[in-house]
């Protein structure tokens, strides 16, 4: 099919829903409205064939990303491999892990000292020069088609860098520049709108504005000084930053990351976060890749609690975001860990399971990020009298190893005693106390560890949706505290959790005798496991039975006629169950297990299908 006649097939069954939500946006802006149809007809010219072959596949199987084999992992690019082009040698490593999906960490130039981790891009369409160069890039991207991964990269919407050229020209003075960002010349407005939005990073960047002293002016900054909001109330903004994320969906992207998509439309009296025009924004952006890059998902990042999340995946008439991670079950689990108690992961996951199975969640133990402890407090207080502040001062003693009897190790990012508040940092395998044991060499201790960080792992893959691993975790990475003497890291501890990649450990996978051996071994067996039972599928239908014991969770899935019942104890001792009567198989041993009382060991679990 010709491109003009692809173009009109795929934009007029959604050219009036566009042009509404545009409106509602910017008015009947007739230039900007038809600029952004000329962009779109543009980028659907670039897409190169192989792109729109996939398009077509993925429209003929929507359902793809729902498969049990489905796997993924994060990655920075540079600690994995040093650069692009590495990454790409390293693809036979990814095969050997069972991934399928691949999320690298942001690569896009950003300024050196000022780049937050690389999200604070001075060019959406530039590869920081370190990693190489944008052909590296759709290079990479092809090689991991061959393979059959699929490719995620992450996407800036609420902010550039103040390097980026439209940064520069409105410091310069330039009004159309200055158009694109929030300016003002005194701090009336910017005070009116500290009274209602709060801060993302109370500590380290506490206000939401930065005063720039060779302007005399206030530009506004939700996240860093050097990371300069965007203003979405401007046509000019969605309609370049479409452009870009199509760009980058035209490289060979799968899927691509909104990041901090709640923040990304400001209004003086609210909390700048999760108004509606957030979802008008998203869903044009996801119409716009429904005309472009069919085959593209979007995952948005919404880091809030459940009932705020789910919004963002839209209605099933106007779909907007194809995928969302489920933060809440994963800050929960880790409060799961230090407490010993289920309820309250039972009545989120409860909350999670109740959404149509249609929703897709991409589920984690652990990422580039910290742990936020956005806990449902009411729920903890009301059900166990637990308070807010005390309570997250326990997790944060607990998982730094200051609390009696911790054997976990982590560090704190953003710690504010005034508000008793803290988020955590670490590699799975240290927050599980591997870290701890190992360094005083207690065998016992060790294999407690072990123990918990394989059945994290067993819960994550038994979670509706696709599990991603964090690089290193799948051979059980400790922290790496290094960063501590490197000057422009020091005082951010989330680094002690994105060291280099350590190659001698990977070359020890095979070995089951090393921790590193063991652990890797055993996730494969698990993922295997997973990838070839139908049971596992995200959209399986998915209840939580109660096994009699606080400490022990339970998940029963069915699919397709099979079901399953899962059971996790998150206790270091063991615990009892009741287990309906019947015969299953324990698809982990291949053993026969009859229904009745279970005695699940110190942080054990059991996979047990109904034949």
């Amino acid at each position: 099919m010709k491109q003009e006649a692809l173009f009109e097939e795929r934009l007029i069954p959604c050219l009036d829903e566009m042009k509404e939500l545009y409106v509602s946006l910017y008015g009947e802006n007739e230039e900007a409205f038809s600029y952004f149809l000329g962009m779109l007809e543009e980028a659907l010219t670039q897409r190169k064939p192989a792109l729109r072959q996939v398009d077509e596949k993925r429209l003929a199987d929507p359902d793809w990303c729902r498969s049990s084999r489905m796997l993924g992992m994060m990655l920075y690019p540079s600690c994995f491999a040093g650069t692009l082009n590495g990454v790409k040698e390293k693809l036979p490593y990814l095969k050997d892990c069972g991934i399928n999906y691949l999320h690298l960490m942001p690569l896009l130039d950003s300024p050196a000292g000022k780049s937050d981790g690389g999200y604070a891009v001075s060019d959406f369409r530039k590869v920081r020069p370190d990693l190489g160069t944008m052909e590296d890039l759709e290079a990479l991207a092809d090689a991991c088609r061959e393979k059959d991964i699929a490719l995620c990269l992450d996407f800036v919407v609420n902010h550039t860098s103040e390097e980026h050229p439209w940064a520069k020209a409105a410091r310069a003075g330039d009004p159309v520049a200055r158009s694109r960002y929030f300016f003002y010349d005194n701090w009336d407005i910017p005070a009116q709108f500290e009274q209602t939005v709060p801060q993302v990073f109370p500590t380290t960047a506490p206000g939401n504005f930065t005063y720039l002293r060779d302007c005399n002016q206030y530009v506004m900054t939700s996240f860093y000084p050097f990371q300069w909001d965007l203003n979405y109330g401007n046509p000019m903004v969605l309609n370049d930053m479409t452009g870009n994320l199509l760009y980058l969906a035209n490289r060979g992207m799968d899927v691509i990351r909104l990041d901090a998509v709640p923040y990304i439309w400001k209004q003086l009296g609210t909390s700048c976060r999760n108004l509606p025009q957030v979802h008008t924004l998203v869903r044009l952006i996801r119409l716009a890749c429904q005309v472009v890059c069919p085959g593209v998902l979007l995952l948005g990042e919404v880091v809030m609690e459940p009932s705020k999340v789910a919004p963002y995946f839209g209605t099933p008439e106007r779909p907007e975001c194809d995928m969302l991670y489920n933060v809440t079950t994963m800050c929960t689990t880790w409060n799961t860990v230090a407490t010993r108690d289920v309820g309250l992961l039972r009545h989120q996951m409860e909350q999670v399971c109740a959404l149509p199975r249609t929703y897709l969640f991409q589920n984690y133990l652990r990422c580039h990020d910290d742990i936020g402890w956005g806990l449902d407090y009411p729920w903890l207080f009301r059900q166990q009298g637990q308070k807010e502040v005390p309570h997250k001062k326990y997790l944060n003693d607990w998982f730094t190893g200051r609390w009696p009897g911790s054997w976990s190790r982590g560090e704190l990012y953003n710690d504010d005693p005034r508000l008793g508040d803290a988020r955590l940092c670490g590699t799975t395998a240290s927050l599980c106390g591997v870290e701890s044991a190992l360094r005083s060499g207690d065998r016992e201790a060790l294999e407690r560890g072990i123990s918990c960080d394989i059945m994290l792992h067993a819960w994550m893959l038994t979670q509706s949706g696709i599990p991603v691993l964090y690089s290193g975790d799948e051979l059980g990475r400790l922290n790496d505290y290094d960063y501590h003497g490197e000057p422009d890291k020091f005082d951010d501890s989330r680094y002690v959790h994105r060291g280099n990649f350590q190659w001698d450990q990977a070359e020890l996978r095979r070995d089951e005798s090393t921790v590193p051996g063991r652990i890797f071994q055993t996730l494969r067996r698990l993922e295997t496991i997973r990838g070839e039972e139908q049971v596992f599928r995200s959209d399986a239908e998915v209840t939580l039975p109660d096994p009699g014991n606080s400490s022990v969770l339970a998940v029963s899935r069915r699919y397709g006629g099979e079901g399953l019942i899962a059971l996790f104890n998150f206790s270091e001792h063991p615990q009892t169950v009741l287990c309906p009567a019947g015969k299953r198989t324990d698809l982990v041993s291949g053993e026969q297990v009859e229904g009745g009382t279970l005695t699940l060991p110190g942080y054990g679990f059991l996979w047990l299908k109904m034949r």
